[in-house]
């Protein structure tokens, strides 16, 4: 055989299955190099989405993806199957955009809305007609700090209290955050679609 065939056919050997997630994980904590690209493989593409939420800029979503999963590979002896693995994989991404985010400083960053825009209820309808896509792109041109906190509230499911101690602000400032994301995610919904 070919090294290439080999190698092939030793990866064959070490495909999983999603019921061996267990094994999988095991393995990867022996530093096993097939299971580290099998997890990769498995989850590359939902963590991707995860930096690309905090960050929404490719590049950086990518390296972030990387710098990611070092830390997965590092510190997934701590994993003790406590919770879903990748409830622990997503927490680990989470946090490494947010450190990314409090070294740039552009948590502090401000936008002030001068204007408190309210839908109303026919305006409500808007969101109906709107996909997915089109939301998280819109989500996406919110200034840093408020996609930020919008993102750990609305879509992570963090407390307000939990954000305050990620990323160093008071349980206030979350909520005030996450009130004028939410705000100024009305006007730009309202402005391209109303």
């Amino acid at each position: 055989m070919q090294r290439f065939e080999i190698r092939n056919h030793l990866y064959q050997q070490c495909m999983y299955s999603a019921s061996d997630e267990a094994q999988l994980i095991n393995d990867c904590k022996q530093q096993v190099a097939a299971a580290q690209q099998q997890l990769y493989e498995s989850y590359a593409r939902k963590m991707m989405g995860v930096c690309m939420r905090y960050v929404n800029d490719y590049e950086t979503a990518r390296d972030l993806l990387h710098d990611g999963f070092i830390k997965v590979f590092t510190h997934i002896s701590s994993f003790q199957g406590e919770g879903s693995f990748e409830g622990w994989l997503r927490r680990v991404f989470v946090t490494t955009a947010l450190e990314y985010l409090r070294k740039n400083d552009v948590l502090r960053e401000s936008y002030d809305i001068s204007t408190s825009y309210n839908l109303q209820t026919e305006e409500e309808t808007i969101i109906e007609r709107i996909s997915a896509d089109e939301l998280r792109a819109i989500i996406g041109t919110l200034p840093t700090g408020f996609r930020t906190v919008f993102n750990l509230y609305a879509v992570e499911g963090y407390s307000h209290k939990e954000i305050g101690k990620l990323l160093s602000i008071t349980e206030s400032t979350s909520r005030s955050q996450f009130a004028r994301a939410k705000n100024l995610l009305k006007q730009k919904i309202v402005a391209r679609y109303g």
